[in-house]
């Protein structure tokens, strides 16, 4: 099959709607006082222990793993996903200002939250992009040794939010470890290596 690259604009709009995306669900996991997994689990962890805000702790956290990208992934790959972790890191305190719910469902926040951030990821990774950290990782082992991103990313999010047990009660914490199967389901069904020939 042909590989196809695509277009400036496509990317573009691409990561701007996948950041929305992954934003308005980090939203709804902490409006809900949920925890995630993968980096911006650990930015929300981090938020949590210390005065300093999700937005910065997750663009910080994602920083070492520019590397990795840039040596592994190459250059175009570690630009867009710095332009993505920063729009993501901007849009997601911003948002109380934008949007507000007057009464939203806890498992349907779960749900909803789960398959935002799921399909923003998915759309990253097709447009050869992604939200840093593990998703960095992830790719990498996907591409060297085909093992399922979806898959990883699900182990090293259970593992994250086994954390969260000391954080949040019961019902939040089962939430929170719903939502993390939710989104990487999304990405397990719909990203398999080989299936999409984009460079």
């Amino acid at each position: 099959m042909t590989k196809h690259s695509h277009k400036l604009y496509e990317d573009v709009l691409a990561l701007v709607c996948a950041s929305i995306c992954i934003a308005v669900g980090i939203y709804l996991f902490k409006g809900q006082g949920m925890l995630t997994g993968g980096t911006a689990g650990l930015a929300l962890v981090a938020s949590h222990l210390t005065p300093l805000n999700f937005g910065a702790w997750f663009f910080i956290i994602n920083l070492p793993f520019y590397y990795l990208g840039w040596r592994q992934l190459g250059l175009a790959f570690t630009c867009k996903t710095f332009i993505s972790v920063t729009l993501v890191s901007v849009l997601t305190e911003f948002m109380p200002q934008l949007v507000t719910f007057e009464h939203i469902s806890l498992w349907f926040a779960t749900i909803f939250a789960g398959l935002l951030v799921g399909t923003g990821m998915l759309i990253m990774f097709r447009h050869h992009a992604s939200l840093g950290g593990v998703g960095i990782l992830a790719l990498y082992l996907q591409k060297r040794f085909d093992i399922r991103a979806g898959k990883f990313q699900m182990a090293v999010d259970l593992s994250i939010l086994a954390v969260s047990f000391f954080l949040v009660n019961m019902e939040l914490l089962i939430a929170s470890v719903i939502g993390a199967i939710t989104l990487n389901l999304v990405i397990a069904v719909n990203h398999k290596n080989g299936r999409y020939h984009i460079t």
